[in-house]
């Protein structure tokens, strides 16, 4: 069945940001895969997906999830292409990618510059942690990936804005098992919703999707003024047969 969806391209300068109205997981992996290959091309690309577990490329499932808990509350498991840490996404998640051709320093911090911009204009005085993570008030609210070519960079993170940290610490129990110990291991740490935090301190704290607006809104008065862009006619094809081929089979989900 063809899934209908719609990408919305900005172009800020050289940076185009995307935001996707899909929520199904496999397919925001597909189009971030899809967006990686565009090179000479630079991409902010935000997305939100529904419940899921989304696990590092060299990590192994029943290492990291409570499997049994996620068939139970129909939780997808999804390897991603990069490496790093098991993570939870669900609507009150933003996922944020950063997609351009390789600089000097790939492996720096350097693609969180404009995420911290934003969210301190926001009121969140987030700080940038040892392993390229963000934290705000002594818990952890964004973790990073990245995938290096030899000629494209994409750095991935996670934002809790409102997310079910509950659900999120079930579905990540596997119960410290290390059944294959060549597997990546994540780094369990305290994590807190940015929502929470702005009702604590008084301030304004809308909901997702009001949250969702005034970001990209002041996401584009960082990179400056643009113009909206169509995605490529071929995109959403392209995006849909990478989905089916590769995210959604258990052999590559899997795989370890």
């Amino acid at each position: 069945m063809l899934i209908v969806v719609m990408l919305f391209i900005c172009n800020f300068a050289s940076m185009k940001v995307v935001v996707s109205s899909s929520t199904i997981p496999s397919f925001n992996l597909a189009a971030e895969e899809y967006l990686f290959t565009r090179k000479g091309e630079d991409f902010f690309f935000l997305y939100c997906n529904d419940p899921s577990v989304i696990i590092g490329s060299n990590q192994a499932v029943v290492n990291e999830v409570d499997q049994d808990w996620c068939i139970e509350h129909e939780i997808r498991i999804i390897r991603r292409m990069s490496g790093g840490g098991a993570v939870y996404h669900d609507q009150g998640n933003l996922n944020y990618s950063l997609l351009y051709d390789k600089s000097e320093a790939p492996l720096s911090g350097r693609f969180l510059e404009p995420v911290v911009a934003v969210l301190q204009a926001l009121s969140v005085p987030v700080e940038v942690g040892k392993r390229k993570d963000l934290w705000l008030n002594g818990k952890k609210i964004s973790g990073t990936a990245s995938h290096v070519s030899l000629q494209r960079e994409l750095h991935h993170g996670t934002l809790l804005y409102d997310s079910d940290l509950e659900a999120l610490q079930r579905a990540l129990n596997a119960g410290n098992r290390q059944l294959i110990r060549k597997a990546t291991a994540s780094v369990p740490s305290p994590v807190i919703n940015i929502r929470s935090y702005l009702a604590e301190i008084g301030e304004d704290a809308p909901a997702m999707e009001v949250f969702l607006g005034v970001f990209i809104k002041k996401l584009l008065l960082h990179y400056g003024e643009s113009e909206v862009l169509p995605l490529p006619a071929e995109a959403e094809a392209e995006i849909e047969q990478l989905r089916k081929e590769k995210y959604t089979r258990r052999s590559w989900n899997y795989r370890l």
